[in-house]
């Protein structure tokens, strides 16, 4: 295996044609510089100088080893900074799982644009799975960050998670229902009304959690219709449908003819968790993560 430090030597002694001078820029002594390049041509089995009294020149196969030295240097220079850009975190990619919530409520936008600030040289790859199949990305290592609906169990042994996200729900309403021309609505105005619910593919619990805190609310919801997602939802209450209840993120994502009203004592959250392998083995995911932690401080 060539030593890359005798090869530095060689290349300077060629660039000088002096052992002296060489070893003046090397900041070593003569004999020990003399040394190494005769160790490096016994090792290659290859004569690199013409060697005189008054000077010493490269061969002709010495300038084809010095060309194909330098270009390997070089290389050698580029590898050890982008190594050295990875041990940061400001180089490399990035594979996020998340679920649509996440992308609706500006909590992975919001996490990229401020990644993609820091360092633009990363490469994202995002892909929109199941909270299970995220979890089981992170597992595998095929996945770096997930953005799911419900944090790994607490005892499990390889993840890891924190909530990113509490979205407080607002109802939506076509804005030729009666209901649009209240400003303020009560429980009891939601009685016998006609819902258009997201139904969560995650598991039944959110389901069931909904309709449990619109009882504890003062109302049980008359659902007749089920959207797998929540813009779909907003379409079919513009549409005049039905009323809509989606988290407040969505709210610059209602299209024209709905209305909507906040209900301040609807205790129901939207919640978002970011989850992670235990063993972190690169900055840029860690980098990545304290980016999104952060980001939902400054929201709480």
């Amino acid at each position: 295996m060539l030593d890359i430090r005798q090869l530095q030597y060689f290349v300077t002694v060629a660039e000088e044609e002096h052992v002296g001078r060489a070893a003046e820029r090397l900041h070593i002594s003569q004999s020990p510089l003399s040394r190494q390049i005769a160790q490096l041509e016994e090792k290659l089995g290859l004569t690199l100088f013409e060697r005189s009294q008054q000077r010493i020149r490269l061969t002709r196969d010495g300038r084809t080893f010095l060309a194909e030295t330098q270009a390997f240097l070089t290389h050698a220079q580029r590898l050890e900074g982008l190594a050295k850009r990875l041990g940061r975190g400001d180089e490399g990619g990035l594979c996020v799982g998340y679920i649509e919530n996440a992308m609706h409520a500006g909590v992975l936008p919001a996490g990229l644009r401020t990644l993609r600030a820091a360092r633009p040289n990363v490469h994202v790859a995002l892909y929109s799975l199941h909270s299970s199949e995220q979890l089981e990305g992170l597992r595998q290592r095929s996945l770096d960050i997930a953005l799911v609906c419900d944090p790994p169990p607490a005892d499990d042994p390889d993840l890891e998670g924190a909530q990113v996200l509490s979205d407080p729900m607002i109802l939506a309403i076509p804005e030729a229902h009666p209901l649009a021309k209240l400003k303020t609505l009560k429980p009891d105005d939601l009685a016998g009304q006609e819902f258009i619910v997201v139904r969560h593919h995650e598991t039944g619990d959110h389901h069931h959690n909904f309709v449990a805190a619109c009882v504890r609310s003062g109302f049980t919801p008359n659902i007749k219709m089920e959207a797998s997602e929540p813009t779909t939802a907003l379409g079919l209450v513009a549409a005049g449908l039905g009323i809509a209840l989606v988290q407040q993120g969505l709210r610059h994502q209602a299209p024209p003819g709905v209305v909507l009203r906040e209900l301040p004592w609807f205790t129901y959250r939207a919640a978002l968790w970011a989850a992670w392998h235990r063993i972190n083995l690169r900055p840029l995911v860690a980098t990545f993560r304290e980016t999104l932690l952060q980001l939902a401080a400054t929201e709480r």
